[in-house]
C-alpha cells in the first residue's frame, strides 16, 4: 500500500499543488532551504527528522523541481547542498500565507514561538503573503526576511534561487541510499 496518493493528474489546481506542497516534511524542508539550510545534515538536524523520511522528501522536491543540488566539499570529500530553483522561490507566497494564517489563528505553544514575515524594504511586518501591506512593495525571496523568534533575535534574510551565472553548476543528481545520510 503506497504511503501518500498520487494527485499530480487531477484536474483541479489545488489537488495538483497540494500533491508536492501538502505534505508538511516537504514543506519544513524548503522552510530550512529558504533559511539558508540546505545541507542534509543541517535539515536533519533542525527538523529532527529521520533520514529516510528527509531523503524521500528531498527526492520529491527534486523531482518536482522546487530544489536542486549543488556541490561542495566537506574536507576531502565532495558532498551535495539543497538550493532552491525559480520555481522553489515561487513557493514563497504560499509559506508566507500559513506563516499568517497561523500567527493570526492558532495559539503559539510558547512566547518565543512565534514567526514573522517581514519586508526588508520598510522594515516592518507585513499581513500579506505576497505584498508588503506597509509599502506595497511586491514580496520576493530577495527582499523578506522570516523573524522566528525561536532561531534569532533578528529577522533572517532568505536565500534565493542561484542566478544564472552559477545556474550551470546545479545539478539533480540522484539522492544517496536511504540508508546512507551522505548528502
Amino acid at each position: 500500500m503506497p504511503l501518500r496518493s498520487d494527485w499530480s493528474e487531477r484536474t483541479c489546481s489545488l489537488a495538483r499543488g497540494l500533491d508536492i506542497l501538502g505534505d508538511p516534511w516537504g514543506s519544513l524542508v524548503l522552510r530550512e532551504v529558504f533559511f539558508g539550510n540546505g545541507r542534509f545534515d543541517a535539515i536533519k538536524s533542525r527538523l529532527g527528522v529521520a533520514d529516510n523520511v528527509l531523503s524521500k522528501r528531498l527526492g520529491w522536491l527534486l523531482e518536482a523541481g522546487l530544489l536542486a543540488q549543488r556541490p561542495y566539499t566537506d574536507g576531502a570529500r565532495m558532498r551535495q547542498e539543497y538550493v532552491l530553483t525559480t520555481k522553489g522561490e515561487d513557493v514563497l507566497p504560499v509559506l508566507n500565507a500559513i506563516i499568517i494564517w497561523s500567527e493570526k489563528h492558532l495559539d503559539a505553544p510558547a512566547d518565543n514561538a512565534h514567526m514573522r514575515v517581514i519586508h526588508n524594504g520598510c522594515g516592518l511586518p507585513t499581513a500579506s503573503a505576497d505584498t508588503c501591506s506597509h509599502c506595497g512593495s511586491r514580496l520576493t525571496a530577495a527582499n523578506t526576511s522570516w523573524h522566528s523568534l525561536t532561531r534569532s533575535e533578528q529577522p533572517l534574510a532568505l536565500a534565493t534561487a542561484p542566478t544564472l551565472a552559477t545556474a550551470p553548476t546545479l545539478a539533480a543528481v540522484a539522492l544517496p541510499n536511504e540508508s546512507e545520510p551522505s548528502a
